[in-house]
């Protein structure tokens, strides 16, 4: 499906399960939010917070033993703020060669001063 290496990749453990067997909508967010800041930061090594996430689809589950990949790319910089396109696929732990659109997203995040202000990204 995607062609470039992923910026994050991760194997969920039984922990990260609701009682369906399926991991947690929740546990995918985190993991979204953290995949689309390291995307950020290839712009500008400055301190980005997330202020929306929109467009989160959940296509199919999650299951324990899956390899998990998160793909980047930014869509929009602004002035203060970039917008980054996070899709997600697994392959299945019992058909590794099998892979499988997950989840896809976009996220916003502005980039921050240590006190918290906004400030330009260059």
């Amino acid at each position: 499906m995607n062609k470039q290496d992923p910026v994050l990749r991760i194997m969920p453990m039984p922990k990260d399960t609701n009682r369906y067997g399926t991991v947690f909508g929740g546990v995918i967010l985190s993991y979204l939010d953290i995949a689309g800041v390291l995307e950020a930061r290839k712009t500008a090594p400055l301190n980005f917070v997330t202020v929306a996430m929109n467009k989160v689809e959940f296509h199919q589950p999650v299951f324990v033993g899956d390899q998990v990949s998160f793909y980047t790319r930014t869509i929009r910089k602004g002035r203060t703020s970039i917008t980054i396109e996070v899709t997600v696929e697994a392959a299945r732990y019992d058909n590794p060669a099998e892979l499988v659109p997950v989840t896809s997203a976009e996220i916003t995040y502005v980039a921050v001063d240590e006190n918290r202000k906004p400030v330009v990204i260059p």
